[in-house]
């Protein structure tokens, strides 16, 4: 994270270091649920899967049809895997990189 951006906040941060308590995905799971509402939680959920469907070479029309998700919503999914902070393409990787261990 960059500090000197708008949305770099000393509460993010510290949301971020919460996450990293985290020791496993039943417990991450629970915490996004005390943390979001049930939409919200959905909205992120269908967000990632819009990153790895496009990270798999689908096309914009498959996704569209496999999750749900509207054209602006995969566009802007797709500009943040391509020109965000790479917090998709970290995830992505290291989610393929423990599959192969």
């Amino acid at each position: 994270m960059r500090p000197n951006e708008k949305w770099h906040t000393r509460e993010v941060e510290q949301l971020a270091k919460a996450f990293l308590t985290m020791k496993n995905a039943n417990e991450t799971a629970r915490f996004l649920r005390d943390l979001l509402t049930i939409k919200e939680i959905q909205t992120f959920a269908q967000r990632w899967q819009v990153a790895c469907l496009l990270d798999s070479g689908k096309s914009f029309k498959e996704i569209e049809k496999i999750s749900g998700a509207s054209s602006a919503t995969i566009t802007r999914v797709n500009q943040y895997l391509h020109y965000g902070e790479d917090g998709y393409q970290t995830a992505l990787q290291r989610i393929k990189a423990s599959k192969k261990s």
